[in-house]
């Protein structure tokens, strides 16, 4: 036997030696072997550190263990949705009761607001002082305005009421400004957060969802990013806001008082919730390119809470149409 066939010969027996013992050929033991009792004890002392749930029945919990997760697959037929997407997301069971195109990249328009929204609470102070730029003047035809100038002073809460509830272009920008030094640096935040959140599906180019090609999301992403921005109180309360008044100065120093109110129609009762439902909030959205668009949050009577979202319906009555057939869903 050759020299090289032999050494081929040693080497397959201590390989063979190694995988099927805890020893290789020179017998030395493994320094640090993998015991699941003990990593299992060190993930339930940190959960208890933190005070999350991290281990459940000796497994650590997954991304999507508290989130509703829909099957590409998945078909719900319903010939009375003729959106082009639409969902509702059971938050308490963590179920897809409806889902249309949910995984389609669709145009959100202003619903691009509540990933702004969250930025600005998590990350910014409500209380800060905000004078407005030129940067915060958008001259794009039929955009929505809560009707600031340059030179105004608000606090970023007052410019968050002003971003929810007239869906203000110019407050985003305001907002993306302050925080960011610029529209396309506050973006990428919100790519960030996105992609903190999951929402692999969603690129942000701009605060407010005034039409980009680039600028697109899915109705699963925005169930994501709701359902985030449902964690934060101080959305909760905006949100959940039907009319406002900020109190503020402009470029001169003089008081100026401007009433904002929200355009939800469940909310403003301009359309009737089904019985058995309460929303407490959400967003519409409108461009061209988007069509009409509507997420928002919902109640049944056991307090169990909904997310339900419309995208790209022909019109606002449509819109509401929609959204009613699927949110009956909940109760029917």
């Amino acid at each position: 036997m050759g020299i090289r066939k032999k050494t081929k010969l040693i080497l397959a027996a201590c390989l063979a030696a190694f995988m099927f013992s805890s020893a290789g050929c020179s017998q030395k033991t493994l320094e640090r072997p993998y015991v699941w009792s003990q990593r299992n004890l060190t993930l339930s002392s940190q959960s208890e550190a933190d005070g999350t749930d991290t281990v459940l029945s000796g497994r650590a919990l997954g991304f999507a263990e508290d989130l509703c997760v829909a099957a590409p697959d998945a078909v719900w037929e319903d010939s009375a949705v003729n959106a082009e997407a639409a969902a509702v997301f059971d938050l308490t069971d963590c179920q897809v009761i409806y889902g249309k195109n949910v995984f389609e990249q669709l145009h959100p328009a202003s619903i691009t607001k509540v990933m702004t929204a969250i930025v600005a609470i998590k990350y910014g102070n409500l209380e800060d002082l905000v004078t407005v730029t030129e940067d915060a003047v958008i001259t794009e035809r039929g955009a929505s305005l809560c009707n600031i100038k340059p030179g105004d002073t608000l606090t970023l809460e007052q410019l968050l009421y002003g971003l929810m509830l007239p869906s203000g272009n110019d407050a985003a920008a305001a907002i993306a400004v302050h925080m960011a030094g610029s529209v396309d640096g506050f973006a990428e935040l919100m790519n960030q957060e996105a992609a903190r959140l999951g929402a692999t599906s969603t690129h942000f180019t701009n605060p407010h969802g005034l039409t980009n090609a680039e600028h697109l999301t899915t109705a699963y992403d925005l169930y994501l990013i709701f359902n985030e921005a449902l964690k934060l109180p101080k959305f909760r309360e905006i949100t959940g806001t039907t009319a406002y008044t900020a109190n503020y100065t402009n470029a001169a120093g003089e008081a100026v008082s401007k009433e904002w109110k929200g355009g939800n129609w469940y909310m403003t009762g301009e359309r009737t919730t089904p019985d058995g439902l309460t929303v407490f909030g959400g967003k519409t959205g409108t461009t061209n390119a988007a069509g009409y668009c509507l997420i928002m949050a919902s109640r049944d009577e056991k307090e169990k809470e909904y997310i339900s979202v419309v995208l790209k319906a022909g019109s606002r009555p449509n819109l509401y149409d929609n959204m009613t057939e699927i949110i009956q869903k909940i109760v029917n």
